[in-house]
């Protein structure tokens, strides 16, 4: 099995207003690679952003059908993560890596 990097491993973050909400719970929402676990996240984000990880917590979200004027298409699934941050710290995600 190839090794992800950790560059890799974090695909985006997830800004939607349920993430807004979770950031004032020292919360946030990255999409991830599929391969990636809670270990590899957890690493990869503190050497990234320099903060302390508490915990994360891994959404799988499945593909989709979708039917549209007659043709079938998928909206591919994705890998979510939701980490928690030590209190008082924050990640700035305007101001990219």
């Amino acid at each position: 099995m190839k090794k992800i990097n950790y560059i890799d491993s974090i695909r985006s973050p997830i800004i939607t207003e349920k993430a807004t909400i979770l950031s004032e719970q020292n919360k946030s929402v990255f999409k991830v690679h599929r391969k990636a676990n809670k270990k590899i996240i957890k690493k990869n984000i503190e050497k990234l952003f320099k903060v302390n990880v508490i915990k994360v917590n891994i959404i799988n979200s499945k593909t989709k059908l979708k039917i549209k004027q007659g043709k079938r298409s998928y909206k591919t699934g994705y890998k979510k993560a939701i980490v928690t941050l030590k209190k008082g710290q924050s990640i700035d995600l305007t101001t990219g890596i």
